[in-house]
């Protein structure tokens, strides 16, 4: 790990002022990420800055009936609040479904949406990578691409986003809100946060330099029955190969989104429309245009198969 230097904010705005005051900074919380990272000499930020003293760890209702969740909650206050429970059973359920109870307790709201990819070869430093150094290459793109993505990817890069928690936000239609370092707010919607990879995989979110997260706001509660379901390689502690976030209501309508499969949350809103019609309609239209690779193929029927499984779930529910 490369030496940095460190110091404690006290109000978001001076957060993100000391990012541009500072070049090579980067904004540290639970850092269950960042640290691993930072171990392998993949992120070298010259300075950290700690934000766990902004305050920022409540959830409130909101005067339109949704809910605002701090940017440091916890993913395991998360996951357990009773109002999160009741009424979105999808994201404490999606939450659950990720990493571990230690990780949990340290992982934040913020931090969750951050993670980077779990691609082996941004993992690797001896391979060539276009998020670790931009220009350098793919090595994913004719190498090993069993876990990486089958949609939204590019000549680029075929990684995926990792995580669970954005999944269910992404089907709730969260909003993310910010403080830039002029002392500005900002809200991004969730469908926008993400970015495709194109030729810039390096670029993963919206946000701009020294933005930082304060917030995500979900609006009111969708009712109906809440599903995540998750297939992975083993039964704890792994990434999915397909996950599916869904919202059933009693006449078959409702709405899905996707993970494991593209370099953000994957939600077609056309795809909504066909749920009455069964799993195999909603996939081809959440899937058209997929570019699978030889070792990921199976994670397009896959898709399909979980749908059919929460659809099931949903019936008999």
């Amino acid at each position: 790990m490369k030496p940095f230097t460190y110091e404690r904010a006290t109000t978001p705005a001076e957060a993100a002022a000391a990012v541009v005051r500072q070049p090579g900074s980067r904004f540290i919380a639970g850092g269950t990420n960042l640290l691993d990272l930072m171990k392998l000499e993949i992120e070298t930020p010259a300075h950290l800055i700690d934000v766990n003293g902004l305050k920022l760890d409540t959830i409130e209702p909101t005067p339109d009936g949704g809910l605002r969740i701090g940017a440091l909650v916890s993913n395991t206050n998360l996951a357990a609040d009773q109002g999160v429970r009741r009424d979105y059973g999808v994201l404490s359920r999606a939450i659950v479904a990720g990493a571990s109870g230690q990780l949990r307790n340290k992982a934040t709201t913020a931090g969750n949406l951050l993670q980077r990819t779990r691609c082996p070869y941004f993992y690797d430093t001896n391979q060539a990578c276009n998020k670790r150094r931009p220009g350098s290459g793919c090595a994913a793109i004719g190498g090993y691409s069993r876990q990486l993505a089958i949609i939204g990817t590019s000549d680029a890069c075929i990684a995926t986003y990792p995580g669970d928690m954005a999944v269910a936000m992404r089907l709730l239609d969260a909003t993310v809100e910010t403080v830039q370092p002029n002392g500005a707010a900002r809200t991004i919607p969730i469908a926008d946060f993400h970015k495709l990879w194109g030729k810039t995989p390096h670029i993963e979110t919206a946000l701009t330099n020294g933005e930082l997260i304060t917030a995500v706001t979900l609006p009111r509660p969708l009712g109906g029955t809440h599903v995540y379901h998750k297939v992975r390689d083993r039964a704890s502690y792994a990434y999915a190969l397909v996950s599916v976030a869904a919202v059933i209501q009693r006449d078959g309508t409702g709405r899905v989104a996707i993970g494991g499969i593209a370099p953000k949350p994957w939600r077609v809103e056309a795809a909504d429309h066909a749920m009455p019609q069964g799993a195999k309609a909603v996939a081809s239209r959440l899937l058209a245009g997929a570019k699978p690779t030889h070792d990921n193929a199976f994670k397009v029927p896959l898709v399909e198969r979980t749908l059919a499984a929460v659809l099931a779930e949903t019936r008999a529910a």
